[in-house]
């Protein structure tokens, strides 16, 4: 409705100002009726406009602007993230990629937070390194782990592997 009255007020006002000029004769009748007509076609190209989406304001979705404005993609991960989460999920699903990649990770980045955050070298000090830990953790990480029995065998539980990274986030 507030479409339609918006272009019946000028439409209404171009008819008395017609009136008006007819009225009292300051220009022929022929170029009265001219300008009235140019008028009311200017009105309707103007609602015309609108009603293609030329706009009603602000709050109007444009679909072709929106359409030409310039989409960034995401952004991708660092190289050295996704080769570390590739690196994680092959430790889950094999016994010997866990014990030749993702275990000596886990050794090198406990090493790195314990004798950062507490002044402890793991090599140097085991069974402090061990109390700070966890029993879960220095299992997966100590330094005498031995090799596994079956190569092929499934790797590091999932569950298991979070919560050793967990641990070590908490040091």
């Amino acid at each position: 409705m507030s479409r339609i009255s918006g272009f019946i007020v000028p439409g209404v006002i171009a008819t008395i100002a017609l009136v008006g000029l007819l009225a009292i004769k300051p220009l022929p009748t022929s170029r009265a009726l001219a300008i009235w007509i140019l008028f009311l076609a200017a009105i309707v190209l103007v609602a015309l406009v609108r009603r293609a989406g030329g706009g009603d304001g602000p709050r109007e979705t444009r679909r072709f602007e929106n359409a030409l404005r310039i989409r960034t993609p995401a952004p991708k991960p660092p190289a050295e993230l996704a080769r570390m989460e590739r690196t994680l999920e092959l430790g889950v699903f094999s016994e010997l990629h866990a014990q030749r990649h993702v275990l000596p990770l886990l050794r090198a980045a406990a090493a790195a937070r314990l004798a950062a955050k507490h002044g402890v070298e793991l090599e140097r000090r085991p069974e402090v390194a061990r109390e700070l830990l966890g029993e879960e953790t220095w299992d997966l990480i100590r330094p005498d782990r031995p090799e596994p029995e079956d190569r092929h065998a499934p790797g590091i539980p999932r569950p298991r592997l979070a919560a050793a990274i967990a641990r070590l986030e908490s040091l």
